[in-house]
């Protein structure tokens, strides 16, 4: 049985001479209505993918034309079809953010990788965090702080020294970036299902910002994180070298 295989790239060169390339080899197919969506780029490329095609049925395959590629697999225009059809299927449940702002507005954003708080001046941040509505930290004094999923633990949250967590790990990684008091805490395992809720102190003097991927908010007072399992993406790998292979991987090298 032949595929429907509707293709995207990145705008970077690389990206689209593959997108010319793999077009004139397998044709191209609407996004709806397609079998799978092989997407050109690196890993930038591919949540902003994921993101776009959230209400399509396809599941999306990525081939590598960008720098890490942690969630894509290894290019070549040869043999695509018997890939698709031997890749295995992961599905992740990204993060909810509700932010609260200064001047009033409220702003939601969906994250695959992680939700971060940041701080937006010279001077460091103070949060509180609460988790399903329980203060558990009156203050952390930071650069900032993350919730990350499984799937995005390797990302910013590796690099804030988080812990690498199994694909499969129905938790989340709660890490302070750059923490200056409590000065020995290093985070903490949350539940998956648990709320965290972030609540900037002396907001004016230190001002914070929040992203949850393409998301950016300035200002914010507070901030609300959650997963969101009603909402799926499905993305495809080549045998034995699926998400949770990889994030084994990362922690022996």
């Amino acid at each position: 049985m032949s595929l429907r295989i509707a293709f995207c790239a990145s705008r970077a060169p690389i990206a689209q001479a593959a997108l010319a390339a793999l077009t004139r080899r397998y044709g191209d197919h609407a996004e709806r209505g397609a079998d799978v969506i092989v997407a050109l780029g690196g890993d930038g490329f591919m949540l902003q993918t994921l993101h776009r095609t959230q209400e399509v049925a396809a599941p999306v395959y990525g081939m590598n034309r960008g720098t890490v590629g942690f969630l894509m697999n290894g290019y070549s225009e040869h043999g695509l079809v018997e890939r698709l059809k031997a890749a295995e299927e992961a599905v992740i449940n990204p993060l909810g953010m509700r932010a609260l702002c200064a001047d009033g507005t409220e702003h939601r954003g969906l994250a695959i990788n992680e939700v971060s708080l940041l701080r937006a001046g010279p001077q460091a941040a103070k949060l509180k965090i609460s988790v399903d509505g329980k203060v558990r930290l009156p203050e952390l004094v930071c650069d900032g702080a993350l919730v990350a999923t499984p799937a995005g633990s390797t990302a910013y949250n590796y690099s804030a020294h988080g812990p690498i967590l199994p694909i499969g790990a129905d938790v989340l990684a709660l890490t302070a970036v750059a923490a200056f008091r409590p000065r020995r805490w290093r985070g903490a395992l949350l539940p998956k299902a648990a709320e965290v809720g972030f609540e900037v102190l002396e907001a004016e003097k230190r001002p914070v910002m929040a992203e949850a991927d393409s998301v950016s908010v300035r200002d914010v007072l507070q901030v609300h994180v959650r997963s969101e399992p009603g909402v799926q993406h499905r993305v495809l790998f080549d045998p034995g070298h699926g998400l949770e292979e990889r994030l084994i991987r990362e922690q022996f090298v």
